[in-house]
């Protein structure tokens, strides 16, 4: 049999699972003589979820209802019921190894909650405590001789599981806050609790093969000078020789960066001599490697994302290449200090200052269901936002490579926290856990392991002790020495003390454990909330949108955490419950004149926020009319969600940098099918907040305020905004413009927001109770939109129960569309014309029509055509509609919707189906959506005579038809393209 070649090989098929008190074979059985049958397993074996959770395998072989459907969660055994032993899971498998006489092969699980015994070919290892941490095992001297190989893993649960109290709770009990693992799985406000408190194999298992020298953890750390015209690439890294003899070494540096059309240009290829003693580790620390001018890397919105591919390699003398290592890299300076001006926390990367928007993370699935496509999904979706920040929670997870290569690549800044929360550990209700978990050691361990993990990705910004909560004393103290910052990277060095650094023998920073960020204690300490660690973040609730304007909302300079509603669409609710669960809240009037929403069991269960807050918030879904079913709610409550998060971004925008450094929403999804905070579902459809985020946290933006109704124009990048006006436009139910005004040329300096005019229609004698208001941005020299917005609103006293009549507004409209597919991915380009007439002057007036889909999108990919170029019937179908010509010409299909009426095209939105209608009479709901796609944007109105492109993208699944339907609040005859 020939060696195997050097490297890493995933073990992540093929893996079986039972019960353990199931299973009467000892490890040795199972992994010698007495095997389960891998093709045609019996019980009590099962195929496993590996990567993945006990849970996760009992559902995928339906041996559990699914626990996010409805009120199924409530008839899952939990843990503290069943006690640990029922949570108690055998997983097997094979692999195929036979290494060389000079090779070594090591066995790596990236994850294991909470503890487990490995048996590999009948000898035991035992695997330690402890969610957050890495384990590799020698198993060189293991393996089978003919390269079959036999591997069983026992793995138990975390030791303190707790139980659920009967009014549930923020961590249940807390007694998850004695082990290093996730707190969450008790259940929060948010959540319900997971019944086998994420016990499994939760990450990647592999096996690695090198030669006798192998290399670990290395290090990446990029220094500027002059300006960041001057770089160097430091690396330090650990080579283990494990042989008997001393091991003669090449070690090659490799840095390469991708260039347009697939062509990588090398930029370092370097080679040193190094003598590696026998059965030793050794620290290597690379000399620098100097570039000019390299490409820095950028959060979103502020300039592209570069990164560099760094190959590092070694091969020794008589064997060849005897391990290697790779990763993204990218070049770049953040810099983090407590405001002088403001109190708030503020972040520079490569000087510039960064104004905060974002949200915080919890996880992307409580099942631990984590893929590279999904986190795909997920970070891509905060950055179609225009987010630059995510804070992973502390109750939640260190987060995985996979997850940061993607904020890597979308320009997402990430702030990690350790696993400290406040209700958990010493500050909830009941208080406990004071001094954290029990082994300060083992958190410790796993705290050092997690960084040397994330730390070369360029996206990771801060570390933070714990969520409204420090760590103990002992703890906070070592995180501090730890994590402190290298001389060169502390905010007071100027450039000539970088200079002495560099050319003195101090310690490289590629010697730290990190070094380059700032470790913070606490969530709302040093620049978050008040600073001083009280509770100063949320609210949590809906509130009037005009309140996130005024400057009475919040005190404090950065808000870690400020959240609000989040009912997504109804096809999710139909999705994801029982007929039981599609009953609307009952509207229950108060003697004080609100509204009170009280939920159906199903939806109370599903952490449903309400849209009002008796005594504080009247109702804004009532706003609008009374609900009269699930889809008159829900597509209310999209309008309430567009409004209510776009105010909360453009409100704390509006004091940019004169109060406030930065905001952080809470929170941005959810790991479950919950009904509250998240700007995309659980089936990863996004709600119109989505989108609402998506307009306000524009790098620049044109913006109402909603508490003076002044113009104001934001200006977040680094270079002055000139040659620009404002076209403002109001219209009213009738399809009339009765107010217009072009501002005369303005200047916005950088970072700053500036204020333009008061809008004085509200103020007019004939004003109208409801409106719309168009607001745009546009360069003098060529008419080009740099900004819109869209508003619809209502005089003083007044709501929007007028627009009740304008749903039945039957409104013109042309719509062309345009498709490529390569296999199951398809994009397709969407082009909406409102075709109502304008008056002479309106038409004489306007500045040019919109291209939402052109340029907005800083990820798209620009127009498409199909890949054979003939657009035949092979490729395309006809476009389907209830009214209206469709007719071809090549690519271009074109849809004429007829209509009568004048006026807004209003709430339009998009979305994707398969073939075939969403349920029958006999058969439950049938979810016809295909997800994820992504748009470039969606939920958005059209003014008379103005046309927008909206870009979509999706992988279909294999013998579909797919089909783009197109509906709104005034537009509701389902017209689909056919793909």
């Amino acid at each position: 049999m020939a060696a195997p070649a050097v490297g890493k090989r995933v073990l992540d098929t093929g893996w079986l699972a039972a019960r353990s008190t199931d299973v009467a074979l000892t490890g040795v059985q199972l992994t010698t003589t007495q095997p389960p049958a891998a093709a045609d397993p019996a019980a009590p074996w099962m195929s496993a979820a590996v990567p993945g959770t006990v849970l996760g395998t009992l559902l995928k072989n339906e041996l559990i209802p699914d626990p996010f459907y409805g009120l199924n969660n409530q008839a899952i055994v939990d843990i503290a019921d069943a006690g640990r032993e029922y949570y108690t899971f055998w997983f097997f498998t094979t692999f195929q190894c036979a290494p060389s006489g000079n090779q070594h092969v090591t066995l790596n699980f990236r994850g294991i909650n909470y503890s487990a015994e490995m048996y590999l070919n009948g000898h035991k290892q035992v695997i330690p405590k402890g969610m957050f941490r890495r384990h590799t095992i020698n198993i060189t001297d293991i393996l089978h001789p003919d390269g079959n190989n036999l591997l069983a893993v026992l793995v138990h649960p975390p030791d303190h599981p707790g139980r659920i109290p009967p009014q549930g709770g923020q961590g249940g009990d807390h007694e998850i806050g004695k082990d290093v693992a996730t707190q969450y799985v008790e259940g929060w406000d948010w959540i319900c609790p997971i019944r086998d408190r994420n016990t499994g194999i939760w990450d990647e298992v592999s096996v690695s093969i090198t030669g006798p020298v192998n290399i670990t953890d290395p290090h990446l750390v990029s220094t500027f000078h002059d300006d960041f015209k001057r770089s160097y690439l430091h690396c330090t890294l650990q080579l283990e020789n494990k042989s008997s003899w001393i091991a003669d070494c090449e070690l090659k540096v490799q840095v390469s960066t991708e260039l347009e059309g697939n062509i990588c240009l090398m930029e370092h290829l370097q080679s040193y001599s190094i003598t590696v003693p026998p059965q030793s580790d050794m620290q290597y620390t690379i000399p620098p490697l100097f570039f000019y001018k390299p490409n820095l890397w950028w959060p979103n919105g502020m300039g592209k994302q570069s990164l560099y591919n760094v190959e590092v390699s070694v091969d020794v003398k008589g064997f060849g290449e005897s391990d290697s290592w790779n990763h993204y890299f990218g070049f770049r300076k953040i810099e983090s200090t407590i405001d002088d001006s403001t109190g708030g926390r503020m972040f520079k990367v490569n000087g510039e200052p960064v104004f905060i928007r974002g949200g915080n993370w919890i996880l992307s699935d409580g099942l631990l269901r984590l893929t590279k496509e999904r986190y795909m999904t997920d970070i891509k979706f905060h950055a179609d936002m225009n987010f630059n920040m995510l804070r992973c929670w502390g109750g939640g997870l260190a987060e995985r490579p996979d997850f940061y290569h993607f904020c890597d690549v979308y320009g997402l800044m990430v702030w990690q926290e350790f696993w400290i929360t406040g209700d958990v550990d010493g500050r909830g209700i009941p208080v406990s856990n004071p001094n954290g978990p029990l082994d300060h050691d083992l958190f410790l361990l796993c705290a050092r392991d997690t960084v040397k993990l994330l730390r070369n990705h360029a996206s990771l910004a801060l570390w933070v002790g714990g969520n409204e909560q420090v760590p103990p004393v002992d703890i906070n103290r070592a995180l501090k020495n730890d994590l402190k910052l290298h001389p060169m990277f502390a905010c007071n060095q100027a450039s000539n003390s970088q200079e002495k650094y560099l050319s003195e023998e101090s310690t490289d920073p590629s010697q730290y454990l990190d070094g380059t960020r700032v470790y913070v204690q606490g969530s709302m300490w040093d620049g978050f909330a008040n600073g001083k660690g009280d509770f100063t973040d949320g609210p949590y609730e809906i509130q009037y949108p005009e309140s996130f304007f005024k400057d009475s909302f919040y005190k404090y300079g950065f808000n870690p955490e400020v959240g609000s509603v989040g009912v997504p669409v109804a096809a999710t609710i139909r999705a994801t419950m029982p007929p039981e669960g599609w009953t609307i809240p009952i509207f229950k009037k108060r003697i004080d004149g609100y509204t009170e929403e009280v939920p159906n069991p199903i939806w109370d269960y599903h952490k449903f926020i309400p849209y009002s807050k008796p005594g504080k918030v009247h109702d804004q879904i009532e706003l609008y009319g009374h609900a009269k079913d699930l889809d008159d709610f829900c597509e209310k409550a999209q309008l309430v969600n567009y409004v209510q998060y776009r105010a909360l971004l453009e409100g704390w925008t509006s004091f940019m940098w004169t109060k406030f450094t930065g905001v952080l929403i809470w929170k941005t999804q959810n790991p479950w099918t919950g009904l509250r905070g998240q700007f995309y579902d659980h089936l990863q459809d996004q709600t119109a907040g989505f989108y609402g985020c998506r307009c306000a946290a524009e790098p620049i933006h044109v913006q109402l305020n909603l508490a003076s109704y002044f113009i104001e124009v934001v200006n977040t990048t680094a270079d002055k905004l000139t040659d620009v006006a404002v076209q403002i436009s109001v219209w009213d139910l009738d399809g009339a413009s009765p107010y217009y005004k072009v501002t005369e040329k303005i200047v916005v300096p950088p970072k700053k927001v500036k204020q333009i005019m008061e809008m004085k229609y509200p103020k007019m004698k004939d004003a109208k109770p409801v409106y719309f208001l168009l607001l745009k941005l546009f360069r003098l020299s060529d008419n080009a939109i740099l900004s819109r917005n869209f508003y619809w609103l209502h005089l003083p006293g007044n709501d929007y129960k007028l627009l009740a009549q304008y749903q039945q507004k039957n409104i013109p409209l042309k719509i062309y569309s345009e498709v490529s597919v390569s296999g199951t991915k398809h994009k397709v380009r969407m082009t909406v014309e409102n075709k109502s007439k304008k008056s002479i002057a309106e038409s004489t007036r306007s500045v040019s029509t919109i291209e939402l889909g052109n340029g907005s999108d800083s990820h798209n990919t620009g127009k498409e055509t199909p890949q054979d170029g003939n657009g035949d019937g092979s490729l395309w179908r006809k476009i389907c509609g209830g009214l209206g010509i469709a007719r071809s010409s090549d690519n271009l299909r074109t849809l004429e919707v007829t209509g009568t009426d004048s006026g807004v095209a209003f709430f339009l939105h998009f979305s994707v189906h398969t073939s075939g209608s969403s349920s029958t009479a006999q058969e439950k709901y049938r979810d016809t959506r295909i997800l994820p796609v992504h748009y470039s944007d969606n939920y958005f109105s059209l003014t008379p005579g103005e046309k927008t492109t909206v870009e979509i993208s999706f992988e279909a699944p294999l013998g579909s038809s797919p089909r783009v339907v197109l509906r709104g609040w005034n537009h509701h005859l389902d017209h689909a393209v056919m793909i």
